[in-house]
């Protein structure tokens, strides 16, 4: 099997400002978002965008919308358009649909977008719809919700791992205090406000033990890029980033059929992070990567996270926390933006914001938040709940100037 590494790279980016945009469309955010990336590379959209792909869950609050979601707007007329849902890993499953065609050599420039304006469905939470059409499955859906699924997740990590209900929380709270801090530092997030661990572990419950700084917020948003072939890449910019590795995974609910399903890691996430790996050439995640953008939905997914991407061994993810490892000055951090957590959480367009973190992080321009010499970064989403209907895509980014073989 191929790979593709090294074939694609990323020329252009662009992202809005995350939060409740009661005043914009999903139509201005898509605006917003795409000419930021145009004149970050430098190109005519009508006559240098040749296809398009753009990913929408709930925007039009119905499935079956076309690519009008990104022509209308843009005045794309004729272009070919892939409109792309699969659900939280809708971005990064856009992205990785696109970079397959250009390094097919079927298209050398293409424009790949997340759109999504959660604020306007009315709902507190996602509005979920069932995997499978099944009325009795759809209602039992709106009564269980994201909260629920993971808050049992993280009941079954203390448990597994001998924690008392207080360290888990104080554990969980750590996370949540990093990422708000990181947040304050992000001028396009939704929330960037400091919170103390002592507000974070006392917070309005929403789901024991998940409280509501363990929760990301709903979000309006988009993000956008622009891709070429690796070899046209220098026509764009000298600061170009190339795709390392894709993985992408899709369960089917092995959580309700095996009752011995631990649920305690996500098996989406580790087969879609082993691809990955594999395509980038790399072994040892925990040393080799220089920042990661994972999928924070609540605290508890960004601890399991640690430990399915081989960022922390089983059950140590805790003293990894403890350490600040994954802090900005630590040994690998995560979610230098704010993640989920505080960026916000607009479903499609959430993958491509996490890779215009690491984008901007390579090139150096990442502001009050940059890292020292990051060479290589990873995103990763997780769609779906733990053991039901999940899905999962990951991504590895490098300068071009990291080398061509990532070894031990």
């Amino acid at each position: 099997m191929e790979s593709i590494k090294d074939r694609v790279a990323i020329v252009g980016m662009g992202c809005t400002e995350f939060g409740e945009k009661w005043d914009k469309s999903s139509g201005d955010l898509v605006v917003d978002a795409c000419y930021e990336a145009f004149e970050d590379a430098g190109v005519d959209p009508q006559r240098d965008i040749q296809a398009a792909w753009v990913a929408s869950c709930f925007s039009q609050f119905t499935s079956g919308y076309t690519g009008q979601i990104l022509s209308i707007p843009l005045k794309l007329e004729y272009k070919p358009i892939t409109r792309v849902e699969n659900f939280c890993a809708s971005g990064t499953d856009a992205l990785r649909n696109a970079a397959y065609a250009v390094a097919a050599g079927m298209y050398d420039v293409v424009l790949v977008a997340g759109v999504e304006k959660l604020k306007d469905s009315g709902f507190a939470g996602l509005p979920y719809v069932s995997a499978i059409p099944d009325p009795s499955v759809t209602e039992m859906m709106h009564h269980s919700v994201a909260p629920v699924h993971f808050a049992l997740a993280a009941t079954r990590y203390f448990y597994h791992y001998n924690l008392s209900p207080e360290e888990g929380k104080r554990i969980l709270g750590k996370i949540a205090v990093k990422n708000h801090h990181n947040g304050t530092l992000s001028p396009k997030a939704h929330f960037r406000r400091e919170v103390t661990l002592e507000q974070v572990i006392n917070a309005p419950m929403i789901a024991w033990p998940l409280g509501l700084f363990d929760c990301c917020g709903n979000s309006d948003g988009a993000a956008a890029a622009i891709i070429t072939r690796a070899e046209l890449a220098k026509n764009f910019r000298h600061d170009y980033v190339l795709i390392k590795g894709l993985g992408m995974s899709v369960g089917a609910k092995q959580g309700e059929l095996q009752d011995d399903y631990d649920f305690v890691h996500f098996e989406e996430t580790v087969t879609a992070g082993q691809a990955a790996y594999q395509e980038a050439g790399i072994t040892n995640p925990r040393d080799k990567l220089d920042l990661a953008i994972v999928h924070d939905c609540f605290t508890i997914t960004e601890l399991i996270i640690y430990e399915d991407l081989g960022f922390s061994p089983r059950g140590k993810g805790k003293e990894d926390v403890d350490s600040g490892f994954f802090s900005l000055d630590g040994g690998l951090p995560v979610n230098t933006d704010g993640g989920l957590k505080c960026f916000g959480h607009p479903i499609a367009a959430s993958g491509l914001r996490m890779v215009y973190e690491v984008y901007k992080q390579l090139q150096g321009k990442a502001g009050a938040r940059q890292l020292k010499d990051p060479k290589i970064g990873l995103t990763h989403n997780l769609g779906g709940v733990p053991g039901n209907f999940s899905t999962c895509c990951v991504a590895i980014l490098g300068r071009p100037d990291y080398p061509e073989t990532v070894q031990d």
